[in-house]
């Protein structure tokens, strides 16, 4: 039977904690920080964990 495959972007950017739950950081904070202000670039910096319905949605592709 076919297996399904890891969504490689999703895969990239996520990262799934020991108890289960997916940690993933805020957009906007991968390239081009150089013109935002400080203030965005220090908030984007704490990651955030996934609510339960983006969860459902997601923890298949990963």
């Amino acid at each position: 039977m076919p297996k399904m495959k890891t969504h490689k972007g999703t895969s990239k950017v996520c990262k799934v904690r020991p108890g289960g739950s997916i940690k993933i950081g805020h957009p906007g904070t991968r390239h081009n920080t150089g013109k935002k202000n400080a203030a965005s670039n220090r908030a984007g910096r704490s990651a955030s964990v996934l609510s339960n319905s983006d969860y459902r949605r997601i923890k298949d592709l990963i």
